[in-house]
């Protein structure tokens, strides 16, 4: 397989607007492509909106008026799959050809999951990832993934997949994409941390496999005056600062982390790189003990009602 660029987008969002969200997501795919990326991965909860700092009037026990309102703002900014923000991106990957992978707050009946979303440029809207679990607060406004969205997309590129935010930190969910053959590991993130990259960096060494995170860049003022915000109200105040990066199968970091800026960062993935890593090391092949260690894995759609 021959060499290719890869991007991953740092950048704010509208995050109380998918809709204008969705037409800066569309330029930036352009704007990748048009510099050679084959693929583009962004942040979680790029489109929908990630919101750093609400409480949502949720003390123990309590719900308070004011943080209904807030949830139906932030319902109201979640997308669709069938709505014009995915036909939209759909479109930008359609006019370059390139492979997209999008976080979203996706909504389905009266829930929204945070979600992964994987653009073909050939095939438009080809899956999704809805984040199994959701972190502390984000338990609050989150549903729950299942077993039923944890694909790896077989393309020209690779084989790709994406584990979102903390969920990087589960170590049964990263064997099974390890068992799926990943090469192109995607970790959309707001996490800013310092401890972030070398995470990814052991995830890349633990899989072999290319390890492409990106996290939003994100200010107070990109939210209306109705958002609260624990942080403060400074609009200048940075709620999520970057850090995105792009790593190779032996841990070398090929995109560093950037922080407090808006960018995209671009590496040359080489495919090769994954089997010569994987000689002396295979998490899911010769490294393997399956005679001690065994892991099932529950694929199935788990749905409150089912009819017969």
């Amino acid at each position: 397989m021959e060499k290719f660029t890869a991007a991953v987008v740092q950048a704010a969002p509208f995050p109380e607007n998918s809709v204008k969200t969705a037409e800066k997501t569309a330029q930036l795919i352009r704007e990748a492509a048009g510099k050679g990326a084959r693929i583009v991965v962004f942040p979680e909860a790029f489109l929908g909106g990630y919101p750093k700092g609400d409480s949502f009037g949720a003390p123990v026990g309590l719900r308070k008026p004011e943080g209904r309102d807030a949830y139906l703002r932030y319902f109201n900014a979640a997308i669709s799959l069938g709505g014009e923000e995915v036909a939209m991106i759909a479109e930008a990957t359609a006019a370059t050809g390139a492979f997209a992978v999008v976080g979203c707050i996706e909504r389905d009946g009266g829930t929204l999951y945070c979600t992964a979303l994987f653009f073909d440029g050939a095939k438009g809207l080809v899956g999704k990832h809805r984040k199994l679990m959701p972190t502390a607060g984000e338990r609050l406004i989150w549903g729950f993934g299942d077993g039923s969205t944890m694909p790896v997309i077989e393309t020209d590129l690779g084989r790709i997949g994406a584990v979102i935010c903390w969920e990087n930190y589960m170590p049964m969910l990263r064997m099974h994409m390890y068992s799926q053959g990943i090469s192109l590991y995607c970790a959309p993130t707001v996490d800013d941390r310092e401890s972030w990259l070398p995470t990814m960096r052991h995830i890349a060494l633990e899989g072999r496999c290319f390890v492409l995170t990106s996290c939003q860049f994100l200010k107070r003022k990109h939210y209306g005056p109705e958002h609260e915000c624990a942080l403060g109200d400074d609009p200048e105040t940075v709620l999520i600062r970057g850090g995105s990066a792009i790593i190779d199968p032996m841990g070398k970091v090929l995109a560093e982390p950037q922080f407090g800026i808006e960018t995209i960062l671009y590496a040359e993935i080489d495919p090769a790189q994954i089997a010569r890593g994987k000689f002396d090391f295979d998490a899911a092949g010769h490294y393997a003990r399956p005679d001690v260690f065994s892991l099932h894995v529950d694929t199935k759609e788990k749905r409150a009602v089912t009819t017969t």
